[in-house]
């Protein structure tokens, strides 16, 4: 280890050499479950947090969550536990944030993680050496800036803390937030509050604006299926979360139930979708469909321009709001290093299993992935995969070296045919099925060739 002092007064650098030691960013859910398989399989790395904590977007207080105080889990938790660290009893069906904050945070002590990382640690740059390996600049929490060198480079910061906001014809007066700058449902407190955007999220916020504000609406550009969280007095997903049909038949199945427990939205103003069931993710709500029937929420059409308070919609009406929020998701984000490093093709990277560079082997991108019911058990056999094949490449392990000729040859995302509609957050979902199964698949021949 080499320490140099840069300047009386003046942060030191610290440079280090690994040949075998990989740098981890994050220290949420995916960089946890990273973490864990990295241990397990021998390999060496080192973890970076921006926080003080683990938990990543559901630590409500790391310095870029976009957790807000009401939020809970929209699947429930035995569909989403890791499978060898299920939740506790107690923990309620769909947990809280701060439920799943203590989850993470018992999860990194059950398998000794938090020794691993440096928290408080922003990674400012990551670059690709000539002579093989990666220069990594990052400042710790006191504002001293290190660089150190890293044999490689596993993403997992997560895909939802950069705001994607639409540029809006016009400009409002009131009060335009992003939903990641929603924190407490007294900010709706005596406003008329427009919320734009229709996800999970913008859902959840606007029974929280109808619950707290003086009135709310909801401006839809396309229509969504709503899903119950419960059906027949247990969790939605549990019903058939663990049943693997075609999807012709799923759809068939999961329609008629949705008309038994959902009925029409669009008696309710809702638009109807205009792509079939599991092309996009649905909205896992029965609250926003409840109020809208009794008369609490006014759906509105997309928006054509502000004017000063007054927002006028693409059907010729326009109301007056004090509030505009933009529930209109978030862009993948990876400041620390040059995107052509990630090949990135249209709105995210193309990553063999949406995780490992066609031609190299030295940076991996984990948790950029989609699917409905895919929990973290899906990302925790996503980490395993490539923790085993790190391993296994290092100790010639055949199925390794397959992998590497697979990812370095034409290869398409694992859709399972499905035709997801063209928007950026659907840009590295997946069928959960066909995601698992090859990963699954994987990993089984990685460990038959490493016995």
């Amino acid at each position: 280890m080499e320490q140099v002092q840069v300047g009386a007064g003046q942060p030191v650098t610290v440079k280090a050499r690994s040949e075998e030691c990989f740098a981890l960013i994050g220290a949420g859910p995916m960089g946890l479950a990273m973490a864990k398989t990295l241990v397990e399989q021998g390999v060496p790395f080192q973890g970076f947090e921006l926080a003080d904590d683990v938990g990543g977007l559901w630590n409500i207080d790391a310095p870029r969550s976009t957790m807000y105080e009401t939020a809970h889990l929209i699947s429930s938790k035995k569909m989403t536990e890791f499978t060898d660290f299920p939740m506790q009893e107690e923990t309620a069906e769909y947990p809280s944030h701060r439920e799943l904050k203590t989850y993470f945070h018992d999860f990194a002590n059950a398998f000794d993680l938090y020794q691993h990382y440096h928290f408080g640690a922003e990674v400012l740059s990551t670059t690709p050496l000539d002579a093989g390996g990666w220069e990594v600049k990052w400042r710790d929490k006191a504002g001293t800036e290190h660089c150190q060198i890293f044999a490689g480079i596993l993403i997992a910061n997560g895909t939802l803390s950069e705001p994607n906001l639409p540029k809006f014809e016009g400009e409002f007066s009131g009060e335009l937030i992003h939903a990641s700058d929603y924190r407490y449902p007294t900010q709706f407190t005596g406003k008329r509050v427009l919320v734009i955007g229709a996800g999970n999220s913008g859902c959840d916020i606007a029974v929280d604006a109808i619950h707290h504000g003086q009135s709310c609406d909801i401006s839809m550009r396309r229509g969504y299926y709503f899903v119950p969280k419960y059906v027949f007095g247990v969790p939605a997903d549990t019903m058939g979360g663990k049943i693997n049909l075609p999807m012709w038949l799923k759809r068939k199945v999961d329609g008629a139930i949705l008309k038994w427990f959902v009925g029409d939205p669009q008696k309710y103003g809702f638009p109807k979708p205009d792509y079939a069931l599991y092309e996009s993710h649905p909205v896992v709500n029965s609250l926003i469909l409840f109020h809208a029937g009794h008369g609490d929420l006014k759906v509105r059409p997309d928006i054509e321009r502000f004017d000063g308070k007054t927002v006028h919609f693409r059907d010729g009406t326009s109301v007056k709001y004090d509030m505009v929020l933009a529930a209109t998701g978030y862009k993948l984000h990876y400041p620390f290093i040059d995107k052509s490093h990630l090949n990135w093709q249209g709105d995210a990277p193309h990553l063999y299993l949406n995780c490992m560079h066609p031609t190299r082997d030295d940076l991996f991108v984990l948790g950029m992935i989609e699917a409905s019911g895919l929990g973290w058990q899906g990302r925790h056999e996503q980490a395993e995969m490539v923790a085993r094949y790190i391993a296994g490449l290092r100790s010639g392990n055949s199925a390794a070296k397959t992998i590497h000729a697979a990812k370095s040859q034409k290869f398409e995302r694992a859709t399972g045919g499905m035709n997801y509609i063209d928007l950026p957050r659907m840009a590295y979902y997946v069928d959960k099925a066909t995601y698992r199964g090859e990963v699954t698949r994987q990993i089984a021949a990685l460990k038959a060739a490493q016995s």
